[in-house]
Formats: structure tokens, C-alpha cells, sequence
């Protein structure tokens, strides 16, 4: 399968939690950034650390994105659909990005 493109800061992004690279994961966000992992939400980057060394990054997860969309008028909301393994949860997932500038304002997590 050839690579999908992703549009920045979200490749960075995929690149960042691929890596387990904690600091860049949460420079990622906005100072109010929120994460909502299925319903559960996680503001600001005391609340997304905690939740990420648990769940995300310290689960040693890695995103293999197999579908990007781009919406919005200004293209401000990124989809990445892909195959999501780790020690803590594994499958198909959809990750919505809101993207503010060069920074992420929000990223949800449902199923792919």
C-alpha cells in the first residue's frame, strides 16, 4: 500500500506518536487542546499527559493511517483513518483533528 499524505502539523503529529516522542506530542496541542477518546474528554496538557502515558504514548501506540480527509472551508479539520496498535487498545480507528494554525485544537478518537 502506498503512503497515504497527511497535511501538516498533523503528519507531525502522526510522526510524533509513532516515535513515543512525549514532548512532541503534547507541544502538538493548543494551551486549551483537548483530546475526546470516545466520549471521554481531556483538556489542557496536564489532563492529555495523564490520559496519553496511560493510553496513548506510554502505551508504546503507533498509527498506520490508511484514508486522510481534509473539510472545512479553510481546511481546518483533518481525518486520518487507520490501523491503531498498542499495548493498551488495538483496531481500526478514526482520529478528527481541529486544526488551529500550526497547532492542534482538538482531536477525537471513535472507531474507524
Amino acid at each position: 500500500m502506498s503512503e497515504v499524505e497527511i497535511p501538516e502539523p498533523v503528519a507531525s503529529f502522526v510522526d510524533a506518536v509513532n516515535r513515543h516522542d512525549d514532548a512532541a506530542f503534547l507541544d502538538a496541542f493548543t494551551e486549551n487542546g483537548v483530546v475526546d477518546d470516545w466520549g471521554r474528554s481531556f483538556t489542557g496538557r496536564a489532563e492529555i499527559k495523564g490520559w496519553s502515558d496511560v493510553e496513548f504514548i506510554g502505551s508504546r501506540g503507533v498509527l498506520t493511517p490508511e484514508e486522510v480527509t481534509v473539510s472545512g472551508d479553510d481546511g481546518g479539520t483533518v481525518t486520518v483513518v487507520g490501523d491503531w496498535r498498542s499495548k493498551h487498545a488495538n483496531g481500526r480507528s478514526k482520529f478528527v483533528f481541529d486544526v488551529d494554525g500550526d497547532r492542534l485544537a482538538k482531536m477525537t478518537i471513535r472507531e474507524g
